[in-house]
């Protein structure tokens, strides 16, 4: 295995970090993985989780094996990035499901940060023949260890080995920005998302995408509604709506809507299909906190969200989107 300072690109070590530091190069990519195709176990497959394979990829320029990873476009989100160079290097589709150890290292004389998800495969597509990559292989995962010419590829698949397989993913979300409930004189429930509003709803709506839901639900406020109107005209879905993830009602104690919208997203992931949902500012902390069962700053804000990755019944991770 490869040190990067033998490598004619990349040099390990951290980034630098600072007000003056010079800003670092932001790239993203995936440990992206397929049921294997054998019945049996397969070679190099992980513990505490079906026989699985993992996507590397060669760039001939450096004579290596790495993770399909790439470099953030001006104004994009990581996870977006992630997903889309998952596509273009290795022509997988796939969707992301919990964020795995960012890696630190220099390129170019820069520091560079490279965040990275493990993605289920989900199709094939996306290719780009102007990419460095001109092979790719499916590997069962102690065998991508060995292979992998960086040790810090090897630690984000050791990292994406020691999770236990997830059944369930939820993308969720706080409604965006509208207004001030002060200056609305009508029911709060029928204030609409105003201009700032409608661009983080349009903004959100890609990300929520990335899990490819087959469902969309939004408590009954309208501002979460409209909240899901953009992700709904993208993927063609209906918006249901659910009182089980509304705010608490006056003289209605914070605790109960929080276990109601914990049982409601526990019950979500456990069917099995990817979801978009839709909550509100008192609601989401307290269930994220019953669902983690610990406590921790689930505060969000609005057009802000969570990718949620379930393990049976129980909530594994809960990233910031």
């Amino acid at each position: 295995m490869l040190d990067e300072r033998d490598a004619p690109g990349p040099r390990r070590g951290r980034a630098a970090e600072g007000p003056d530091a010079t800003p670092p190069i932001r790239a993203a990519g995936g440990v992206v993985w397929r049921p294997a195709d054998e019945p049996g176990p397969v070679d190099g497959s992980a513990a505490g989780r079906a026989p699985a394979l993992v996507c590397l990829v060669h760039r001939p320029r450096y004579g290596d094996w790495s993770l399909p990873k790439g470099k953030l476009e001006p104004g994009e989100h990581p996870l977006l990035a992630a997903v889309r160079e998952v596509a273009e290097e290795a022509d997988v589709r796939a969707v992301p499901q919990v964020r795995l150890p960012t890696v630190r290292y220099h390129s170019e004389g820069r520091p560079k940060v490279v965040d990275y998800w493990s993605m289920r495969a989900v199709a094939t597509g996306g290719f780009q023949p102007d990419t460095e990559v001109d092979d790719v292989r499916w590997l069962g995962v102690d065998e991508a260890i060995r292979l992998v010419s960086y040790p810090h590829d090897a630690e984000v698949l050791a990292g994406f080995a020691a999770l236990p397989a997830v059944t369930g993913t939820v993308a969720l979300v706080r409604h965006a920005h509208a207004g001030k409930r002060a200056t609305w004189s009508g029911p709060d429930t029928g204030r609409p998302l105003d201009a700032q509003g409608w661009a983080q709803a349009h903004a959100l709506a890609p990300l929520v995408a990335l899990v490819r839901p087959a469902r969309l639900l939004s408590a009954s406020a309208r501002r979460c509604v409209q909240t899901l109107d953009p992700v709904a005209a993208l993927l063609d879905l209906p918006i249901e709506v659910d009182g089980d993830l509304d705010e608490p009602r006056p003289g209605q104690h914070p605790d109960e809507c929080a276990l109601a919208a914990a049982d409601r997203l526990a019950t979500l992931a456990a069917d099995g299909e990817p979801v978009g949902v839709c909550s509100q500012g008192k609601v989401i902390p307290g269930a994220l906190a019953r669902l983690s069962g610990r406590p921790g700053d689930f505060t969000t804000p609005k057009g802000g969200g969570w990718l949620l990755a379930f393990t049976g019944g129980r909530l594994l991770a809960a990233d910031r989107l």
